[in-house]
């Protein structure tokens, strides 16, 4: 092969890196005590490295709070580690099930088995939580991993490289970096178990990817997030946890809110509620020190670009905060806005937004906005705001989704004892805690019989005994 035909050295690796992580787990797969001891040491050097953490994610995105990356990066990471320590001897334990009459007086159980080499793709949006948490899971679990973090945050993958080289032999976790050719020749790679984390589009790509290796697949992925404000609720607290769960991180959340639907008659006071909210939260942008960037500029151009197509049919556009245009895109600092009016086959309704942009919808009954939400793909998360409770039983009741936060928004991601995962166009699989732990690991099922088994009245001659066995259980 010449040179000019060679795959490049990070594309070259990545078939020798996963056969070298896969000899390793068979020749000495990790016992809960080493997991144990693993996490530990995750636990310590992560917490040593929280500055250079925050540094690296603000050099990507242009600028990022410090305090969302404590909260939504730190405590989450430290929190699922904390877990898993605390509970990996107890979720390693085969789980004991019944086994009937017909069976007795054997014994069965679920054993739990780490699957081999877990391969993760992480997104650029929580770049660290998102890498970070599934391979506590993974190691929980006793499997080895290979990461692959998102090309569009290149220094805190490579503070997530170094960081786990300290931590972790080269033959346990590897981590590979580089652009989307890396990133799809990884999908294709013949993991024991792949978990991808990202855009919808990009997700039926990597399923693809895997589908000749037959790889299990976990996708956690996105869509479009609604709020529904039920008549009933005031709007000065919806306004203000709808406005936390959308410019968290400028928007840049999958469970983020991504439209919101409010009755008719309150439409406006709700748009007056949201914009004191923004004010309040982030004055004029003159201090942007609290305020997310956009994290490229493809990706600012993409919003804008929604707003465009809105506004050519016939959408009104509401910026929240006046910016100058020459700051916005030199400083990719895209400020809260409102749309209202937006038509559904607008790009804004058609696609996942993934920025600082509500829409506002509005319904005459709430039945008309359950309808709406239910011709469309089932959302990852949904956020019904209501004091009654028939009312909010009625709202999940007619919303599949992959997670739900009652009278909030984000919240629920953030409890480790609730999986967390989408259906169908939002995702499949989930993760977090036990449910992490369960995902990368195989639920063996044994049943062990002991000197007398039932079945040794089931061999011939059976004289009678198994039409009337069958008699008796027809009955």
């Amino acid at each position: 092969m010449n040179e000019m035909n060679a795959p490049s050295p990070a594309l070259a690796e990545l078939g020798p890196t996963l056969e070298r992580l896969r000899t390793a787990w068979r020749a000495n797969k990790p016992s809960p005590d080493q997991r144990h001891a693993d996490l530990g040491r995750l636990r310590h050097v992560f917490a040593r490295r929280l500055e250079a953490m925050d540094a690296a994610i603000r050099a990507d995105f242009g600028h990022r709070s410090p305090h969302e990356n404590l909260i939504s990066e730190a405590m989450v990471t430290l929190a699922e580690i904390d877990l898993a320590r605390r509970k990996l001897r107890r979720w390693a334990k085969p789980r004991r099930v019944g086994v009937g009459w017909k069976f007795w007086p054997a014994r069965a159980e679920l054993r739990p088995m780490p699957v081999g080499v877990v391969g993760i793709i992480s997104p650029w949006n929580y770049p660290v939580n998102l890498a970070l948490v599934p391979l506590v899971s993974a190691i929980a679990a006793g499997n080895h991993v290979y990461l692959k973090p998102s090309e569009h945050t290149p220094r805190t993958s490579e503070f997530l490289r170094e960081l786990l080289a300290e931590v972790f032999p080269a033959d346990r976790v590897s981590v590979a970096v580089g652009g989307a050719d890396v990133g799809a020749a990884f999908s294709a790679l013949p993991f024991d178990h792949l978990l991808f984390t990202g855009s919808t589009a990009v997700g039926r790509k990597v399923m693809a990817a895997a589908a000749p290796n037959l790889t299990p697949v976990t996708l956690e992925l996105g869509g479009k997030a609604p709020a529904v404000v039920a008549a009933d609720f005031p709007l000065e607290l919806a306004a203000a946890r709808i406005a936390s769960g959308k410019w968290f991180n400028a928007g840049q959340t999958c469970i983020g809110v991504d439209y919101a639907l409010v009755d008719a008659a309150r439409r406006d006071a709700f748009v007056e509620a949201i914009r004191s909210q923004v004010t309040a939260r982030f004055g004029d942008l003159s201090d942007a020190s609290n305020y997310t960037r956009i994290i490229n500029t493809a990706q600012f151009d993409r919003l804008q670009g929604l707003l465009a197509d809105a506004r050519a049919r016939g959408a009104t556009v509401l910026p929240l905060i006046d910016i100058a245009p020459e700051r916005m895109q030199a400083e990719r600092l895209m400020p809260p806005t409102i749309v209202l009016d937006a038509p559904d086959d607008s790009d804004l309704m058609r696609h996942e937004i993934f920025g600082p942009i509500l829409p506002v919808k509005t319904y005459a009954r709430l039945d008309d906005a359950l309808s709406y939400i239910g011709t469309h793909d089932r959302p990852l998360a949904l956020y019904p705001f209501s004091n009654e409770r028939a009312t909010v039983e009625r709202i999940v009741d007619a919303t599949l989704a992959g997670g739900v936060t009652v009278n909030d928004t984000l919240v629920h991601f953030a409890v480790d004892t609730l999986p967390f995962g989408g259906v169908g166009p939002s995702g499949m699989g989930a993760i977090h805690g036990k449910s992490g732990f369960d995902a990368f690991s195989k639920l063996l099922p044994v049943l062990r019989q002991s000197r007398f088994a039932a079945t040794d009245l089931l061999r011939p001659p059976y004289k009678g005994f198994v039409d009337r066995l069958v008699r008796f259980l027809a009955r």
